[in-house]
């Protein structure tokens, strides 16, 4: 009596392509942070604390002292309206701060270590980070934006054109997160990290127009802060909240980020996603733990 084996068909894995892992990959890693992040909730009260700190200061306490050309002087609800968008966007770009100081504290652990030895795409647990930090971002930007409307801001445009203009600063934001990876995988703790990815965030935003007009600066920095992307993005956030002020021209020096600020945000954000995720995804390729 013989015995005969059949062999059974096994079905290999369908393998999936570069950009479909990737995405997965990505999508896992960000649920990864969001996870950590609900757990910790001290890491959101503490970023919402700050811009909230910005928005009663800058309204209550230099709001009737800082004078909008076309505006009725110290006029509070004009420099409001002025005001906000500029720090929406310092909001949404200091979170690379905290991009950075969460990767250098990964690389300190060893747990970047763990992430490439698995089979998953080289630049997801960037990209899942950064998603995950702009989905943070976007919550302290909503009750950023309550307590905005509590304290008078409003805006004067359509829906669409409001949602469009927190799309642009939220893009935004997640442009400076891959500054932040950058950052992170380039220092040796969380602190270096934190001290790094705020110590030109500070120049960055105060040289431009978010908080006063430019053409009270001196000629040279009036170049500067209009060519400055995080302008553009103040600027096109501006525009499409309908807070926009007829005293107060687009441009002083003839800058195009000015004359069209809401391709221009675009543009900035875009190029600088694509130069700093190349190198952070390369750093991270070489980094050694």
């Amino acid at each position: 009596m013989s015995a005969t084996t059949e062999a059974v068909p096994q079905l290999a894995p369908v393998p999936r392509g570069g950009v479909v892992q990737s995405i997965s990959d990505s999508l896992v890693i960000a649920k990864r942070n969001l996870i950590r992040m609900s757990r910790i909730p001290e890491m959101i009260i503490f970023g919402v604390i700050q811009p909230v700190m910005f928005v009663v200061l800058f309204t209550y306490v230099f709001g009737g002292s800082i004078n909008i050309p076309g505006a009725p002087v110290g006029s509070s609800s004009a420099y409001k309206e002025f005001l906000m968008a500029g720090i929406f966007a310092q909001t949404v770009t200091f979170a690379t701060a905290g991009a950075g100081a969460g990767i250098a504290d990964d690389m300190h652990k060893g747990l970047i270590d763990r992430f490439r030895s698995l089979p998953m795409a080289r630049g997801a647990v960037l990209t899942g980070r950064t998603l995950a930090d702009v989905v943070q971002t976007a919550v302290t930007l909503a009750v950023l934006a309550v307590v905005a409307l509590l304290v008078g801001w409003r805006t004067h445009e359509n829906i669409g054109k409001v949602l469009g203009g927190f799309g642009l600063l939220l893009l935004l934001g997640y442009a400076f997160t891959w500054i932040g990876a950058l950052i992170g995988l380039s220092v040796r703790t969380p602190e270096a990290a934190t001290s790094g990815g705020l110590i030109w965030l500070f120049p960055l935003t105060f040289l431009s127009n978010a908080f006063v007009p430019v053409n009270g600066m001196p000629r040279f920095l009036q170049y500067v802060a209009e060519w400055n992307p995080f302008s553009a993005t103040v600027s096109a956030a501006r525009e499409l909240f309908g807070n926009t002020i007829d005293g107060v021209p687009k441009s002083v020096t003839g800058a195009w980020p000015m004359e069209h600020p809401v391709w221009a945000s675009l543009i900035w954000s875009v190029l600088i996603i694509l130069l700093f995720r190349t190198l952070a995804v390369r750093k991270y390729r070489r980094a050694d733990g």
